[in-house]
């Protein structure tokens, strides 16, 4: 009985002992936050003092290295371990070789035996790519063009901007993530060139000792106005509002006085009309009132006893004498009493004037004998 007491006093005894050993050692100084690219290496420091036994690494919660006073105890080949002294405490340096985008996160350096811990978080970047479409670019001179750069792939998204080789009366840039691609960021810049030259987008990002850049060449034609305006300059915006409003009233100018024209030449044509049919009916109305006045004459004074001259002639011939008379004076006081004084005419010597008295009382013939 008294055997087993001591047995269990003698393990009492020796597991104070390792905690009063285990307590007089501690880490001193923890490791260090790092940022790394993918592909790269990592280096993590944990310094401890003197009289520890077992310091352990892990990443993200789980122990990937251990390493004691004697060697380390590797499980993975990514992870290695050296160790180095400084001023009686010891060091120990934990290496991940070709590290991956999953590496990223909390690294964290214990002592057995400890409840003091050294942590640091690792953080992987990812460099994409950076191009811009073209490699050599075509603009007119003094005329605003856009040049865009694109980064894809990185992991976080860098800072792009850039750096301008050419004359130009202006410039700006803006950069923006795509919005489908959380990896990929774009970057546009806008200037207005003057002259040749190159222009380079840069992409930076922290822990990225190099950054990243891609060039382009910016050829400059001139301007088509330029080959024309000796001067060498163009018109201003109120010139160009002006002539472009001259113009516009000059058109309806034009056609105000194509209609003006066009109603004039109707108007005389329906004049025109107007004035020949005047003539037409008034021509038509005198041809109707002559043929009117000559029906009347023909109707009214119509001398119904008259008859062709010679078979009255051959009948005169064939009268008896008695009928003949050649006194002058006894024509006239024997003849009709209707006939006016306007139907006697003076009798001459030399003319001697003769009357035949026709059967038909209704015809008198006057004949002159020369």
């Amino acid at each position: 009985m008294e055997g087993c007491w001591r047995g269990i006093l003698a393990t009492l005894v020796v597991l104070a002992g390792l905690a009063a050993s285990g307590s007089s050692y501690q880490i001193i100084e923890g490791p260090k936050n790092a940022t790394v690219q993918v592909g790269w290496e990592a280096r993590f420091n944990c310094t401890v003092s003197q009289g520890w036994k077992l310091i352990m690494w892990a990443l993200n919660s789980t122990v990937v290295l251990s390493v004691t006073p004697k060697e380390p105890i590797i499980t993975n080949d990514r992870f290695t371990s050296e160790s180095y002294e400084e001023g009686g405490d010891f060091i120990s340096e934990m290496i991940i070789h070709d590290v991956q985008l999953s590496d990223a996160g909390h690294i964290k350096c214990s002592l057995q035996n400890s409840d003091r811990e050294g942590s640091a978080f690792l953080s992987v970047q990812v460099v994409g790519k950076l191009s811009i479409p073209n490699n050599s670019l075509v603009v007119t001179e003094d005329e605003p063009c856009n040049v865009t750069c694109h980064a894809v792939g990185w992991t976080p998204l860098p800072a792009l901007s850039w750096e301008i080789g050419v004359p130009a009366s202006q410039s700006s840039y803006y950069s923006v993530p795509e919005p489908d691609d959380l990896q990929s960021a774009v970057s546009v810049l806008t200037l207005t060139p003057q002259g040749n030259g190159t222009l380079t987008c840069v992409a930076t990002m922290q822990g990225l000792q190099v950054p990243e850049s891609v060039t382009v060449n910016l050829t400059v034609r001139p301007s088509p106005l330029g080959d024309t305006d000796e001067s060498g300059t163009s018109l201003p915006t109120w010139a160009i509002v002006l002539l472009a409003v001259s113009f516009s009233l000059l058109l309806i100018l034009i056609i105000v006085l194509i209609i003006i024209f066009c109603c004039c030449c109707v108007s005389r044509r329906e004049k025109k009309e107007s004035d020949y049919q005047s003539e037409i009916r008034k021509s038509a109305s005198v041809k109707t009132n002559k043929e009117t006045l000559e029906t009347k004459l023909k109707s009214g004074n119509e001398n119904c006893g008259y008859s062709s001259e010679e078979p009255k002639t051959t009948k005169a011939a064939s009268l008896p004498p008695k009928s003949y008379e050649s006194s002058v004076p006894e024509e006239h006081s024997t003849g009709h009493p209707h006939q006016g004084p306007d139907h006697r005419r003076p009798a001459s010597s030399s003319r001697p004037h003769v009357t035949f008295y026709m059967a038909s009382p209704k015809k008198v013939r006057n004949v002159t004998l020369v």
